[in-house]
């Protein structure tokens, strides 16, 4: 009873102190008001949104303002605590705040500090307490891919800030002060030598049922104690934290689970530091950081918690997001009442928190979507489309049986048809009208047309619009080229690689190989060299056929073989194996000694990607098109760091340019992704393939080029934003898994999955798929399908949504995106 009475007591307390903040004025941000004044929305329309958002152009504006934002609050809090982010998020703000502070007497930057409302004295950062957010556990410090490494390089030397102020998350020492004597089962000294987290976790595996279970060994003993250091390390941490009055300036981002540092969804609001466990979409997110997922599902995360955050009522929160992406997440995040399934919710006590976004991230806030209508001068079909085909799906209703009732429930839609002046049912039935006229169009194919299908990844077209593929590539009179701009090498795990090179020790062991080196097959020279290479990929789509497994094995260690001479200058045409082998071990060392995420040498780059390349041309195989139909081109932008450097005209758009004067193509396929998490590789290949047609388009003057513009399973496409609506079989969606499957095998283990499905990319693709078809279906009804006169809508499981445009069209676009991705 007193236990519960001093809970009430002190949930009263927190229930007051909660209710009083709520009504606190927060103090007046210059550099948030400016951002307003720049903006066409108010900071918060209540009472949907309960935190504040602003909303910038592009998003390197968003780290712009983030930078002003900081530094306005290092002006005020010169010795206060800050926590900052890790990850591609921050990359603009890292850059403008070392811009303003190294160009800090510049008329540029001093016109800038005026505008933004900042002091004339510079603002000084050595004073500043720095405090890690979070940590993957076990991880050694000195892993590039550690965050420990990130702040150091980026925050710690970047900034000036001072080290010894500072509180990090140094994996290779938290827990292992051991220094207490302990005692086995049956009473004898454990005795412990000066320990590395190596020694604890062998195989990086952390089992966090020690807490809680009997350990079974004497190394689940030293699990389980060095657990508890852990644990009580965590603990420490939060105090110095605490102790510091809180963290006065937090930023960061917002993960597609919605968590807020590693709070997964779920997570206590008051949470505190701790280790944790991350939830899959969590996982997923950061597989491409640790060099694949089952390097992340081994290790745990230490994390400050949600209640660490908001500890300091005034805390300057900045949650920043960019890219339609976190379109959803972002909604709920700002438009929920706390609880729990909303991590970012928690932050709606703090009184000086603020979401800065882009506008894509912006897109489903809906009171912010009704002042964008307010704006526009007229409202034409394609905004009526979009409204009702909303509608419908929040209703789960036919366009035909919508109501006023209906419409009354959703303002967006009420405002738009209000603004046409047409009345419901004539506007339902144009919007069904024009959605069966694109599945029409959809069902339509070419002929005696030139194809170039163009890719920033290898099996973005296989996700994207197999389908129409399949289809056009049956008549004869089509030519088809496929070309992906990058090498790819960054999803290919060291794992892999391993598997691969076993597969050429026993190939090389074989007479096969002895009589292949006997016509110079591994050869990159001669008359023969292009059909070799053809012939890999022969044997390997003849032992999926046979279900010969080692057939398939030999198809592709031949391609491997070829690539090891290649790449490496190693020869075999004397039969002489021994250099290969050689190389071979050296490989098997290299990865094994590797650990996962680590950059690898420039050859070793090389020899993944062309891994990828072989996977590719498999795919293509399975419908009959080979070398020389298929192009690599292994652009220059494409790297494995960090921050990865823009398109250049001489090393990316002239490879793509001449390939265009080459293939003179009819119909040129591109990857038409909107903003994301920044200029990403999807974003890069686009501004490539953009400025060659470009350029190819004004050169020959050839104004009749048809361009597809498509999405997979990163990005989607919403009706109204498509001209072709392409349906899938049941088949068809069989045909794109077991080419997926069984071609790209560095893929079938889904080691850098999407976040929202548990299995390959093909699983993910079918699920995009079927989810488009339930939303047209639900919009026409089940009926016009299944009792269609043509069996190939009747047959429709899944739909593919695409953009036809002309070179103009993609050129607006193009720059449209570029606007909301770059500063120019």
């Amino acid at each position: 009873l007193r236990i519960a009475t001093l809970f009430d007591s002190r949930a009263a307390q927190l229930g007051f102190a909660m209710n009083k903040r709520k009504f606190e004025e927060p103090k007046t941000s210059s550099v948030e008001s400016h951002l307003v004044s720049c903006s066409p929305f108010q900071p918060q329309y209540e009472p949907e949104e309960k935190i504040r958002t602003v909303v910038v152009e592009n998003f390197p504006m968003l780290g712009k303002a983030a930078a002003w934002r900081f530094l306005e609050w290092v002006q005020e809090n010169p010795k206060g605590v800050c926590s900052l982010p890790t990850g591609k998020t921050p990359e603009y703000f890292i850059k403008w705040v070392q811009r303003i502070l190294q160009g800090w007497q510049t008329p540029e930057i001093k016109e800038e500090a005026k505008k933004f409302g900042l002091a004339d004295a510079k603002p000084e950062l050595d004073q500043l307490t720095f405090v890690q957010i979070d940590e993957f556990y076990p991880i050694s410090p000195q892993q590039h891919n550690s965050f420990h490494y990130y702040v150091s390089e980026y925050y710690i030397k970047g900034f000036g800030l001072d080290p010894s102020k500072a509180l990090l998350m140094d994996c290779s020492k938290i827990g292992l002060d051991l220094t207490a004597p302990s005692f086995g089962p049956t009473g004898e000294p454990q005795d412990h030598h000066q320990m590395s987290m190596e020694d604890v976790w062998p195989d990086g595996h952390v089992d966090l049922t020690l807490r809680t279970r009997d350990p079974q060994t004497r190394l689940e003993r030293l699990q389980q104690r060095v657990l508890r250091q852990v644990d009580q390390w965590c603990a420490d941490y939060e105090g110095k934290i605490r102790a510091l009055g809180g963290i006065g300036f937090f930023m960061g981002g917002i993960g597609p689970d919605g968590h807020v540092a590693f709070n997964c969804q779920g997570c206590d609001h008051f949470s505190t530091t701790r280790m944790d466990q991350l939830n899959y979409a969590s996982q997923a997110a950061a597989a491409g950081d640790l060099g694949g997922i089952e390097a992340v599902r081994k290790r745990k995360v230490i994390t400050i918690g949600l209640g660490t955050v908001t500890f300091n009522p005034d805390c300057v929160a900045l949650i920043c997001a960019a890219g339609e992406a976190k379109a959803q997440v972002v909604q709920r995040a700002v438009e929920e009442a706390p609880h729990v399934n909303f991590p970012a919710t928690a932050l709606h006590k703090l009184p000086r928190a603020t979401f800065f976004l882009t506008a894509g991230a912006a897109k489903l806030l809906s009171r912010r979507q009704l002042a964008i209508l307010a704006t526009r001068e007229k409202v034409d079909d394609e905004l009526v489309e979009r409204a009702l085909v909303s509608l419908c799906c929040k209703r789960r209703k036919r366009l035909l049986d919508l109501t006023e009732e209906d419409l009354q429930s959703c303002p967006f839609a009420q405002e738009v048809l209000r603004r046409c002046g047409r009345p419901l049912s004539l506007c339902a039935t144009q919007v069904r009208e024009t959605l069966i006229r694109k599945i029409e169009r959809g069902c339509q194919v070419r002929e005696n047309a030139k194809f170039l299908h163009t890719e920033p990844h290898h099996d973005d077209i296989m996700l994207g619009y197999l389908p129409s593929v399949l289809r056009h590539t049956r008549v004869s009179s089509n030519q088809h080229h496929f070309v992906c701009a990058t090498s790819g090498f960054n999803s290919v795990s060291n794992k892999h690689m391993l598997m691969l090179l076993e597969r050429v020790e026993r190939f090389v062991a074989s007479p096969t190989f002895q009589r292949l080196c006997k016509v110079d097959y591994f050869s990159s020279n001669g008359p023969s060299a292009i059909d070799f290479r053809r012939r890999d990929v022969w044997k390997f789509l003849d032992g999926i056929a046979a279900a010969d497994h080692e057939l398939r094995d030999e198809g592709a260690a031949r391609r491997l073989v070829y690539n090891l001479c290649v790449i490496f200058g190693d020869s075999v045409a004397d039969g002489d194996s021994s250099k290969l082998l050689t190389r071979v071990k050296g490989l098997k060392d290299y990865f094994a000694k590797q650990y996962a995420g680590q950059k690898d040498e420039k050859d070793i780059q090389t020899l993944k990607g062309s891994c990828r390349e072989f996977e590719a041309e498999c795919v293509w195989g399975y419908i009959g098109w080979q070398l020389p139909n298929i192009s690599h081109l292994r652009l220059g932008f494409y790297t494995a760091d960090i921050f990865a450097p823009e398109p250049t005209q001489q090393r990316d758009v002239l490879p793509v340019l001449r390939l265009l004067q080459e293939l003179q193509p009819d119909v040129v396929t591109v990857a038409l992704d909107p903003e994301a998490s920044g200029p990403d590789t999807h974003y890069k290949v686009l501004q490539a393939v953009t400025a060659a047609l470009q350029q190819y388009s004004d050169g020959t003057k050839k104004k009749d080029i048809t361009v597809w513009g498509y999405r997979n399973v990163w990005f989607r496409f919403e009706p109204h934003e498509v001209s072709t609506i392409i349906p899938v079989s049941l088949q068809t969606i069989s045909t794109l898994n077991h080419m997926f499957l069984n071609s790209f095998e560095s893929q079938r283990n889904a080691e850098f999955p999407a976040y929202e499905i548990e299995g390959p990319f093909c699983a993910m693709s079918q699920r995009v798929q079927v989810q488009q078809y339930d939303m047209i279906e639900t919009c026409l009804g089940y009926e016009w399908f299944h009792k269609h006169d043509s069996p190939l809508i009747r047959a429709t499981r899944g739909l593919v949504f695409l953009r036809e445009m002309t070179v103009q069209q993609l050129l607006a676009e193009s720059r449209a995106l570029r606007q909301q991705t770059e500063n120019i």
